[in-house]
């Protein structure tokens, strides 16, 4: 017995020791944190690839078998793929992160730059071969006995190797190059350097693989785009501009080959009979074959008008004229220009029937939309024309829903004025459709003009049930079709519902179990295609399919099974306390991948066999078992109106309930939600790095906000402030060291909370709005938007203009009562910021200097609203963290707290230590 009892006591002591011995993070361990990425499982199902990324350095590839073999363990290897016999894999492998690194310390050209290499492997022999310095390379979608890929040297030469024999072909001087579906042809063009007028074999070319001939079917340099076969590779299209190089016009015709043809033939110009008068085949349109191959859709724009070059520069004015009629107003202009200049309106041409061009819309209209196939007779279109102005303070326009028939270019409406959005059917024989305003699904029969209202008679809301902003709710959206067409699958809060379109009927499929049990229900589309053509969701008939769950009371997420005929409840499979993520699924319907993840497992790649008996394939950051991580709780209070609230709280795993330990709150809207999700330590763009500082000894608390309309900020001192004051009253919650930190929209609420408090001892206020008044008439320069959308209709949820009620704009806008601030505050605020315009925090910034509060300002020169630069993110990392270091545990001072860093020292002095 006293062996036994001085055994368990020296394991205890070893335990104890060991967890004590677990270290915090620091800000070194960011870049070796990993992440999977691009996990694929094979069509049959006997191999799965992915991606072991670190945040900053080389990634590692590898290859297993479904039984967890390790097959191949490659460094750096990018752009995977398997043939379509599974055979062979093809993949780059790029540069080292620190020979790119160097290269870029000596400012190397871009020619100059590191080079991505090519590698083949051999799986089932183990061989492998590599090519160095290539740019690109291509396999055919259904067959693969070649891989054609293009060199990175200064002449780029494109190879075509057979990858059982290894024989290869090269052709010189090759720019772009496209491959048949059946790799029968081998399609390419070649361009002659600018200064070179003595060579002639600029053009395009095409390369039977059978009959190893080469025939050029397209003479003369130029710009060759949009190199496209049918499904059936038996005819080609493509865009080509033979204009001068110097043109300031760039004319593109569309071009038509079939092997019968001795040279590709134009079949669209500006000089067709039916090309609209001033207009011309657009160079930035897509082409596109109808499945059946019998039309060719391509993009026509009017022509534009054309600098004059005679003019001097520097004799005219360059002026923005901002006019009060216009669509949009300049900066929004200016932001979208390059896309407007490109902009295209859908037309088609039947190449087999005369060639003759039907343009289907013109420049009033916004966009189209086809069946994945093309095959039927209408299109669906959309046009917002003479309704664009209310954006600027609706945040979208009202739109007009028309179908275009592809045979006569004959439009008929769906609907005029329509607040919503509309799909056409896979059939390409109903338009769906959903109206905000009355918040219900609509049909629209082509043929006959018929429509249904499919949600009539239901006692559930297909909208937004907790719209809690200024505007109409959304939809929660479709899930998929029946792959006759004629049913769509919708989705109310919890449920999954089908519908027949004609309105013949109407199931729950999930039999009203999410409702029952606040089981959020969704659909998982595990279905294999590699052809680009099929986009649209189909869920199969009259056979179980696998649906999420989201439990809303314990956060927890599963996978279910349901009958697609039959309205029972869901078979749950599993539910636990996880996320699952990245769901993939062979062609045999048995092997299943995901991605597993809580707050203290890192998301790992899983397979199984239809989601049972799972094994797992990753463990990418063992690592983590040596630091002090946390826990994730949820937490419920009630607020001081009586609201239900939750929230999520983290802790150190070392958590000891006799200790008093500081407490940070981060908030954005609703969290809650991502109970069991994963937290990886990194630089991020300004919000608060939750791993780091639980693991420093530090409580997070995460609490959702619930908004009343017009009081935003009172809103946040109803959740937050009262959240915290609840964790307050635990013995293990220093109430005197509490801090706020949030970023953009949670920038903003941090900067109200303190000038309603001095319960905070720190404030870390990211991107924040602090005048209202400003800001409403304020530009988000990125989009170019005007930001008054964003108080009537969004965020902001003001809910009404300026003008309506200027008492509430001031009550929401800090800016008026930054007098009565208590609590120091470190703002971010960048130069180049496009969505909050970085004056907001400058006007902060000045008030409380003026105020003689202590404030500190960050600007990182460059940078958007969100951090991008990596090197930004760690450095504000640092900075944050000595921030509440100083405020919440009594550490020394930096010395940009202290005393700043001037001008004169920046860049050379950062004013850490």
């Amino acid at each position: 017995m006293k062996i036994s009892i001085t055994s368990t006591l020296s394991i205890l002591l070893l335990v104890s020791t060991g967890f004590a011995q677990k270290r915090p993070l620091d800000h070194s361990v960011y870049d070796n944190w990993k992440s999977i990425n691009n996990a694929e499982v094979s069509k049959t199902g006997q191999f799965i690839q992915y991606q072991i990324t670190p945040q900053e350095g080389d990634a590692l590839f590898e290859l297993k078998s479904k039984d967890n073999e390790l097959l191949f363990s490659l460094p750096r290897v990018a752009d995977a793929k398997l043939t379509q016999d599974e055979s062979f894999l093809i993949a780059k492998i790029k540069p080292t992160f620190e020979e790119t690194r160097q290269a870029k310390i000596k400012k190397k050209k871009n020619a100059d730059m590191p080079k991505d290499s090519l590698i083949i492997l051999n799986i089932q022999q183990q061989e492998q071969w590599k090519i160095p310095a290539i740019s690109t390379y291509k396999l055919a979608q259904n067959k693969n006995e070649y891989v054609a890929f293009l060199g990175a040297d200064s002449v780029s030469i494109l190879h075509l190797r057979n990858l059982v024999t290894g024989d290869t072909l090269n052709f010189w001087k090759v720019d772009q190059f496209a491959w048949s579906p059946n790799e029968d042809f081998l399609l390419f063009s070649k361009k002659n350097k600018a200064k070179d007028s003595l060579s002639t074999d600029a053009g395009l070319y095409i390369f039977d693989i059978a009959n190893k001939r080469l025939k050029k079917i397209s003479n003369g340099q130029g710009n060759y785009k949009e190199l496209l076969f049918d499904d059936n590779g038996t005819q080609l299209a493509f865009l080509a501009d033979k204009t001068p190089e110097k043109s300031l016009l760039r004319d593109f015709k569309l071009y038509y080959y079939t092997p019968q043809l001795d040279t590709a033939h134009i079949i669209a110009s500006q000089q067709s009979v039916d090309m609209p008068s001033r207009w011309y085949v657009s160079g930035d349109g897509e082409l596109k074959f109808s499945a059946n191959g019998e039309k060719l859709f391509f993009g026509l724009a009017p022509i534009p008008k054309v600098k004059d070059t005679t003019l001097v520069d520097f004799e005219h004015a360059q002026v923005d004229i901002w006019h009060w009629k216009d669509d949009y107003i300049q900066p929004q202009q200016l932001a979208n220009l390059k896309r407007d200049k490109s902009k295209n309106f859908l037309s088609v041409t039947y190449p087999k029937n005369g060639n003759r061009i039907v343009p289907l819309v013109d420049d009033t209209f916004n966009h189209t939309r086809s069946t994945d196939d093309a095959n039927n007779e209408w299109i669906l279109a959309a046009s917002d024309f003479g309704k664009r102005i209310a954006s600027q303070w609706e945040g979208f326009a009202l739109t007009d829903i028309d179908v275009v028939s592809t045979l006569s270019g004959e439009k008929r409406t769906v609907k005029e004025n329509l607040n919503g959005y509309a799909h056409l059917s896979p059939k390409g024989d109903f338009v769906l459709y959903f109206d905000r305003e009355t918040g219900n699904w609509h049909s629209y029969h082509i043929s006959s003009g018929r429509v249904v209202l499919l949600n009539d008679g239901l006692p559930v809301s297909f909208v937004d049930e907790e719209n809690d902003s200024p505007t109409l709710p959304g939809a929660y959206g479709i899930a998929g079709w029946s792959t006759d067409g004629k049913d769509v699958y919708i989705y109310d809060r919890y449920d999954i519902w089908k519908f027949n379109l004609a309105g013949k009927g109407k199931e729950l499929l999930t039999n009203g179990e999410g409702r029952a049990t606040q089981t959020i229900f969704r659909y998982v589309d595990l279905n294999q295609n590699d052809n680009p053509r099929y986009k649209t969701t189909l869920i199969p008939d009259r056979q179980n399919v696998f649906i999420t769950g989201f439990n809303e009371s314990t956060k927890y997420n599963g996978v279910y099974t349901v009958n697609t005929s039959k309205n029972r409840k869901p078979n749950e499979i599993f539910s636990d306390g996880y996320t699952f993520r990245n769901f993939k699924r062979a062609l045999d319907g048995e092997t299943v991948i995901y991605t597993k993840e809580n707050y203290t497992h890192a998301p790992d790649l899983y397979v199984s066999k239809q989601f049972k008996n799972e094994s797992r394939l990753t463990d990418i950051n063992p690592q983590q078992a040596t630091y002090n991580w946390g826990t994730a709780e949820l937490v419920q209070w009630t607020t001081p109106s009586g609201f239900a609230a939750e929230g999520i709280l983290y802790k150190p795993e070392n958590f000891d309930p006799n200790k008093k330990y500081p407490i940070i709150a981060y908030f954005y809207e609703k969290l809650s939600n991502g109970l069991y999700t994963y937290q990886a330590p990194a630089p991020t763009p300004s919000r608060l790095n939750i791993p780091y500082y639980v693991s420093n000894e530090y409580l997070v608390f995460a609490p959702d906000i619930r908004y009343e309309i017009g009081y935003p900020g009172k809103s946040a001192e109803e959740y937050v402030n009262s959240g915290m004051r609840y964790l307050a009253q635990n013995p293990w919650v220093d109430s005197t060291k509490m801090a706020i930190q949030g970023q953009s929209w949670g920038g903003y609420q941090v900067a109200h909370l303190i000038t309603r408090t001095d319960m905070y001892a720190a404030a870390w206020s990211g991107a924040p709005v602090v005048n209202m008044t400003s800001a409403y008439g304020g530009i988000r320069w990125q989009s170019g938007m005007s930001r008054q959308f964003q108080y009537e209709r969004t965020q902001s949820r003001i809910g009404k203009t300026l003008w309506e009620d200027r008492d509430r704009y001031i009550e929401n806008s800090p800016l008026f009562f930054l007098d009565r601030v208590m609590t120091p505050v470190a703002i971010m605020h960048n130069d180049s910021d496009g969505a909050v315009p970085w004056y907001q925090g400058i006007e902060m910034f000045t008030a409380l200097r003026r105020l003689q509060k202590p404030v500190w300002l960050l600007n990182y020169n460059g940078d958007e609203h969100n951090l991008m630069k990596r090197q930004n993110r760690k450095d504000i990392q640092i900075r944050q963290a000595q921030f509440f270091d100083h405020f919440l545990k009594g550490k020394p001072t930096a010395p940009w707290i202290e005393h700043g860093v001037p001008a004169k020292h920046k860049g050379i002095d950062w004013g850490f230590e």
